[in-house]
């Protein structure tokens, strides 16, 4: 399906703002809000991603300015209670990093970042070597394709493989990203494979198949 972004360096953006180990506490505030990014990737070395600090990380600072927490909220935020007395990125970033690879699908991508409750994943070579960032947003771009494209693209690459003869031609209707299949077809046991084929197309919302089986129906003579 070669109209489809499938992986992650399809969608991904190559210019990231980044931080070191040292920086301190206002200096990536103003990163953030200048940047209008929620996440930073702080980097050692040659560029190995070593954490992340997020909005989340400088919160407890917020959070806990004019309050004594109760000995029960000290042990039960202890990470974040140690965040609130943190002054530079790597004393607040969350480590190890959460990150994906370039040519992990999109679906992997999402997966990783709905486990762990991030907005955003660095995207890192075998060596952990930052290449980009890919976020929520970057993940929901493929539902920006139009419902034309999404036509062709299942007509070439799924109903004309899947149904080569059909005994009436298939249908595909896009509507607002919903796939409607109609038509009459000789194996009804493909109709799943067929609705299962085209959910996997990037950009698709819903599947609706009306696919029978039995002689084609003509018009009246």
């Amino acid at each position: 399906m070669h109209g489809s972004p499938h992986i992650v360096s399809d969608v991904m953006t190559h210019t990231v703002v980044v931080v070191g180990r040292d920086a301190p506490f206002k200096e990536i505030v103003g990163l953030m809000a200048q940047w209008k990014v929620s996440a930073l990737p702080v980097l050692e070395g040659e560029g190995r991603v070593i954490g992340v600090v997020s909005e989340a990380d400088l919160l407890p600072k917020e959070e806990f300015r004019d309050s004594d927490p109760d000995r029960f909220t000290q042990l039960r935020r202890l990470p974040d209670l140690a965040k609130a007395g943190a002054v530079t990125a790597g004393e607040l970033m969350t480590s190890p990093a959460v990150t994906v690879h370039s040519d992990a699908t999109l679906a992997e991508a999402a997966r990783i970042m709905g486990r762990h409750r991030v907005k955003r994943l660095p995207v890192v070579t075998g060596e952990g070597l930052l290449e980009g960032m890919v976020s929520r947003g970057d993940l929901l771009k493929v539902f920006m394709r139009s419902d034309d494209d999404l036509a062709e693209e299942i007509r070439r690459e799924i109903v004309s493989h899947l149904f080569p003869a059909p005994l009436e031609p298939v249908h595909v209707g896009v509507v607002d990203g919903v796939v409607t299949l109609t038509g009459r077809i000789r194996d009804t046991s493909l109709v799943p494979v067929a609705a299962r084929l085209v959910r996997a197309v990037e950009g698709v919302v819903d599947v609706e198949c009306d696919l029978a089986s039995g002689p084609a129906v003509t018009g009246p003579r």
